[in-house]
């Protein structure tokens, strides 16, 4: 059986809602700790589809893996084997993570290429120069990523651009290399400074994560380590972007609002209420909404994960804005969605989309093309006039966790059902 969601929209949605931790920190986190000498008990593991699948692997492997109420425990001194399967490692992106742990283990990583969604050409050619550059042979042999360590040692690694695949996969590299290596033009992202605290809690050198030097000495025996992972910045960002939609009045606990102020500015463009103190963001809206412009960067700039929900959100806002996707040229796809629902929006170039709002949007059936895509289409269904069924749930389910509970504990008319078909 298939699931969707089915969304009675208009509902406004006010209380508290708390954030679960990050899915982009804990599929690099909860690899790492194979590092280890000893067993790690990481906290504020989000209960998604991604982490059973990492679960999976690890076991394959021959790993000890305890994981209830968010708690994962992970004993890695029984790990026994470098190549996990395919039919595991091409359910998704972060697997290759995979391949740098492994090879410090045992010199050798056989891992097929990563799945994921198809959100454009994602190439790990930076992630291979990275390792190169650190003396690993690598070559790819029918979808396989085959890694073989001979002589290593610490040296600088200069990025093309800062890719967050390349620069976790370089740092996880590192720090089973003797030396010091310097990973220049590194990505800044909340999930690759909590991959640095989490190795430092292990025992490893790590400095500069959050700037564009990482510099790792690396060689270094690893513990195990108690760690909390820390809370998702994007789940964050798509509950900021429903509360506005539905007119609302949320409250989100557990939050880091340094985390949030690229999409905290933009709303506040757009005429939404935005208040944060600590670790909660406040979001009030009356749902009019400006036109803005919105273009994809790196960490500190406009996360591109946030950009199919915010653009959901402006096919109701007044006046025309225009959205520039400047990391994965895919993503607009899902705007052929969003037209079944009244939709004014156009493609002008594969990077570069034109949204006119609308007076409103009408619920139909509509699919996730991907995990974001499929936040998208939640915002959409939350503010359409009628019920919106939504397709695709499992993208959904990869980086969400509980994500219809949430809502409807704060007043969303959500619920996810069984079918046989979901489209």
């Amino acid at each position: 059986m298939k699931e969707k969601l089915r969304i009675q929209g208009c509902a406004r949605l006010e209380g508290e809602v708390a954030v679960s931790g990050g899915k982009n920190a804990a599929v690099a986190i909860i690899p790492a700790a194979l590092l280890a000498d000893s067993p790690c008990t990481i906290e504020n593991v989000p209960d998604i589809n991604d982490v059973h699948v990492l679960i999976e692997m690890l076991q394959w492997l021959g790993a000890k893996v305890e994981f209830k109420d968010n708690v994962m425990w992970i004993d890695p001194r029984t790990v026994d084997k470098y190549n996990p399967p395919y039919e595991l490692a091409g359910k998704m992106r972060a697997s290759y993570y995979l391949a740098p742990v492994l090879l410090g283990l045992f010199h050798r990583a056989e891992v097929p290429l990563p799945g994921g969604c198809d959100i454009g050409a994602r190439p790990i050619d930076q992630t291979v120069k990275g390792m190169e550059n650190l003396g690993v042979k690598v070559e790819t042999l029918g979808g396989v990523l085959v890694a073989v360590a001979d002589r290593l040692l610490g040296n600088d690694i200069f990025l093309d651009m800062p890719s967050v695949g390349a620069t976790v996969n370089s740092m996880l590299t590192a720090v089973s290399v003797p030396g010091m290596t310097c990973i220049h033009n590194a990505a800044k992202e909340p999930h690759i400074v909590d991959l640095a605290n989490f190795l430092s809690s292990m025992g490893a050198y790590v400095k500069g994560a959050g700037t564009d030097v990482i510099r790792i000495r690396g060689g270094r025996q690893l513990h195990g380590a108690n760690y909390t992972i820390v809370p998702d910045q994007i789940e964050t960002g798509t509950l900021m972007i429903a509360a506005a939609a539905s007119g609302g009045d949320v409250t989100i606990t557990g939050a880091i609002p340094a985390h949030m102020e690229s999409l905290s500015a933009k709303l506040l463009e757009m005429g939404v209420h935005v208040s944060s103190e600590d670790d909660w963001i406040r979001v009030r809206s009356n749902r009019v909404f400006r036109s803005v412009n919105v273009k994809t960067q790196g960490y500190p700039g406009f996360p591109t994960d946030l950009q199919q929900p915010l653009s959901a959100l402006l096919t109701v806002a007044n006046g025309t804005s225009l959205v520039t996707e400047t990391i994965f040229e895919s993503r607009f796809r899902f705007l052929d969605e969003l037209r079944k629902m009244g939709a004014n929006v156009r493609v002008i170039e594969s990077s570069l989309a034109m949204i006119t709002g609308v007076d409103r949007l009408v619920g139909t059936r509509v699919n996730a093309t991907d995990l974001r895509a499929g936040a998208a289409m939640i915002v959409a269904g939350l503010m359409a006039e009628g019920v919106t069924e939504i397709g695709g749930v499992g993208y959904i389910l990869r980086g969400y966790e509980r994500i219809d509970e949430k809502l409807a504990r704060i007043g969303a008319h959500i619920e996810r059902i069984q079918v046989e078909d979901a489209f």
